[in-house]
Order: structure tokens, then C-alpha cells, then sequence
């Protein structure tokens, strides 16, 4: 049959364009116009092999096979199909589970049923040699695809090079139609946050404190973004009262961190939380005198029970019970948001907390809620932050990362959160 298929090797792919642009083969150094990518690649395939295009196999490898922002959009182009091996973390580096033994099934069962004349094969690996000796054996003509090497060297088993029946080179000036050096940090290296508005969130004045005085401001200090569901020490402020609290719970934790001596500089205070920011111009609880216990960092994620939300301050009525985004949402309109998430959301952090915050002000009918949540900058109502970042889930912002959302994405999901709000609020915050 005169048609031609597609088998990419997207760790192959990305990690050697990456290697070729960025001098290191760290997908995160690149920025990758999937649509681009696909119609290349498609182009190219059917005038190397004179066939039109079946379908691009796009194999890759994902934490928990989960699909990330870049699986999602890719898995609804024409013509293309994703197929996910898992993605581990061993010794630092992220290693893919899977991806060969999914390309070398796909590889010859094609050939056996006959569905193409020709294969193209994008990898290097040269644990796909026996599926295109079987291609070839059922009369497939097999098509290597090489990226060029940084050091002008191969990047491919030699096996897998001298079995092929055809050979092309995928040059710089290919990749680079659809691939570009990002503009983000390499490696794991810890993201500064570049936008004004989360520069904002984490200087913003909060409103009277206990006894009349200003609250502190939140600051941005090292401490888990999200903890992991259960019992463990709380981070504590640098005030005298937080170094009483951190005295006691020392005697009753051997674990805890100690508290500084007499002229040391305080313990780092850990990120605020919506917990603490809530907490800030609370009175204190019934019975309660003296000092009072520094905030406690007591936002939870599990990817199994969802959100969770242990003591949390009492909010007033009025914004404790404001409609949360599911409430306000209809079965139509809930497919038509799924529809836009896999098509038209990218799954930067930023970009979720504004789409989110865009559809829940939409919904609301009314701008009295927006003009009330808009004096609580920057505390988001417990119940609406929850589904807030139950939603960033969607997008991968948790499976890449132990199962915690980063920090950086946090206070980038909120300032994106907060930016379409007071779009529709005209109000202007002070960065």
C-alpha cells in the first residue's frame, strides 16, 4: 500500500536538537513549535518516499505515563498518535521506561499487517534493530532519520545506521524551523520569578496584624511549596514569639529545627501560605493570651485524595461563600472548557491561574463578588485556591514533581490568578 508512517523517537528528536542549539542534551533548554514540528516532519517524510502520509507515532515518555501539556495538544493534531512510556528519576536524571519495546511492537506489526510502504524511523537506538530487520524481511522499505550531531559526529547506534535503506541528516536549519533555545534557566536550575505580578504578590502589604501593627509582608524564603499530606514541622517566623513557639515544639519534636540562641539571626520564615496570609489581621483564638503562634504552612496536595486543608483560619461569611468555578459550571460549558484546556492552553503556570480566574469571573453574573475578592489581594479564599491548583493539576504542574506543585509555579499560578481579576476590576497593584 503506497503510504508512508512515521515513527519518532521524541527523547531522540528534542534531546539531540537540544544537544545541537544548546550544547547539552536538556529538553528544558529548548522551546519546540509542536505544530511546525509535525507539519516538517510531514512534508519531508512524503517527499522522501514519494507516499502520503498515514500517521506520525509520536513516542515519549511521561511521569506515570500521566500526559503533559505538549502530549495533550500533540494527541489531537491530524494524523498524529502519542504513545507514553514512563518517565523515572534515577541518580538526578530523568530516564525513559518503555519507549523501545512501544516503537519496536508498533514498528512490526505495521510491516506485518502491511498498512505502509514505507517507514521512517527518527532514534538512535539501536535497540530497534530487530524491528526494522523484520520491517524489511515483510517488504517495507526503512527510512533513518539522523539529527546533526553537535560535534559532527553520529548520534546513532552503527547497526541501526547500516541496516537502513535509506539515510537522511535532519540539519540546523530544518530544526531550527521549529525549534528554538528557551529563554528559561538550565537544568533544574531554581526560576526567578520575572513577572511583576508575582514580584507583587510576594511584596504585597497585608492588613493590620495582632495588636494593631502592620503585618509582615510575604517574603519569598526556601521552605516545600506544597507539603505532602500528613504531620511534620511547620516553618516559624523570625519574631520573638515565633522563637517561643519554635522553644516548645523543639522539647515535644526532637526533629524540628532548633531555635537560634541569643543574638543569632532568626530561623528563615518558610512561604506564606493561604493559610497565613488569611491569618494575618485575625484576632487571636479564644483563650489564647501572650504570644501569638507564628502561621504554620498547612497547604496539602495528594494526587490521590486531592486538596487538603487541615485548621484553616475562619474566613468571613461573605467570602467564604463565594461560588467556586465547578458550582457556576454547566455540563456544556464544562466539555467546551475541556476542549479549549487540550487545544488552546499551553500549561504555563501563569496562563492556567488567568484562564481559570477569566471562566470563574465570567460565570459569576455579577461584579459585586469580583470588587469583595478583590480587597482580600492577595489571600484566595481557601475553598476557590484548592480547586484553583486541583486544576493547574491537569497540566502536569504535579506529576513531574513528586507529586508537590513547585513554588515558583505557585505564586505564578496566583499572580496570573490575580492579573485577570483585576483586568476586569481596573485595579492597578503596585509591583
Amino acid at each position: 500500500m503506497d503510504r508512508c508512517v512515521v515513527l519518532v523517537d521524541a527523547g531522540y528528536l528534542l534531546g539531540a536538537a537540544a544537544s545541537l542549539l544548546a550544547g547539552e542534551p536538556s529538553r528544558p533548554r529548548i522551546a519546540v513549535d509542536h505544530a511546525a514540528l509535525i507539519q516538517a516532519l510531514r512534508e519531508r517524510a512524503e517527499a522522501d518516499t514519494g507516499c502520503d502520509l498515514l500517521r506520525i507515532y509520536w513516542f515519549d515518555g511521561a511521569p506515570d505515563r500521566v500526559p503533559q501539556p505538549e502530549h495533550r495538544r500533540l494527541r489531537v493534531m491530524p494524523r498524529v498518535t502519542v504513545r507514553l512510556g514512563a518517565l523515572t528519576r534515577s541518580d538526578g536524571r530523568w530516564a525513559q521506561k518503555g519507549v523501545d519495546a512501544a516503537m519496536h511492537a508498533e514498528l512490526t506489526e505495521l510491516a506485518r499487517n502491511r498498512a505502509c510502504a514505507d517507514i521512517v524511523l527518527v532514534t538512535g537506538d539501536g535497540d530497534l534493530l530487530p524491528g526494522l530487520m523484520s520491517a524489511k524481511e515483510h517488504g517495507v522499505a526503512v527510512h533513518l532519520w539522523a539529527v546533526q550531531a553537535a560535534d559532527g559526529d553520529y548520534n546513532q547506534s552503527e547497526d541501526l545506521v547500516a541496516e537502513a535503506d535509506e539515510r537522511r541528516v535532519l540539519d540546523r536549519a530544518w530544526i531550527t524551523r521549529a525549534v528554538r533555545l528557551s529563554d528559561a534557566p538550565p537544568g533544574d536550575a531554581p526560576r526567578v520569578a520575572t513577572r511583576p505580578e508575582i514580584a507583587a504578590i510576594l511584596a504585597a502589604p497585608h492588613r493590620e496584624g495582632p495588636g494593631g501593627r502592620p503585618g509582615p509582608a510575604a517574603r519569598p524564603l526556601p521552605v516545600t511549596a506544597v507539603e505532602s499530606v500528613g504531620e511534620g514541622p511547620a516553618p516559624e517566623g523570625g519574631s520573638a514569639a515565633g522563637t517561643r513557639n519554635g522553644a516548645a515544639r523543639s522539647a515535644e519534636d526532637p526533629d524540628a529545627p532548633p531555635a537560634p540562641r541569643d543574638g543569632a539571626a532568626p530561623a528563615p520564615r518558610g512561604v506564606p501560605t493561604p493559610k497565613d496570609l488569611a491569618s494575618l489581621g485575625r484576632p487571636a483564638p479564644s483563650g489564647h493570651s501572650g504570644s501569638v503562634s507564628a502561621p504554620t504552612a498547612t497547604l496539602r496536595w495528594s494526587s490521590d485524595r486531592g486538596w487538603v486543608d487541615r485548621g484553616a483560619p475562619e474566613e468571613p461569611p461573605e467570602i467564604a461563600s463565594l461560588p467556586m468555578l465547578s458550582q457556576l459550571t454547566t455540563a456544556e460549558q464544562r466539555w467546551a472548557d475541556r476542549e479549549e484546556d487540550i487545544t488552546a492552553v499551553s500549561g504555563d503556570p501563569f496562563e492556567v491561574g488567568q484562564v481559570f480566574a477569566r471562566r470563574w469571573a465570567e460565570r459569576l453574573g455579577t461584579t459585586a463578588h469580583l470588587d469583595r475578592l478583590s480587597a482580600e489581594y492577595p489571600r484566595i479564599p481557601h475553598r476557590i485556591d484548592g480547586e484553583l491548583l486541583r486544576y493547574a493539576a491537569r497540566f502536569g504542574l504535579l506529576a513531574h514533581k513528586d507529586d508537590q506543585i513547585d513554588e515558583q509555579d505557585r505564586y505564578a499560578i496566583r499572580a496570573g490568578f490575580w492579573r485577570e481579576l483585576d483586568a476586569r476590576t481596573d485595579t492597578e497593584r503596585a509591583s
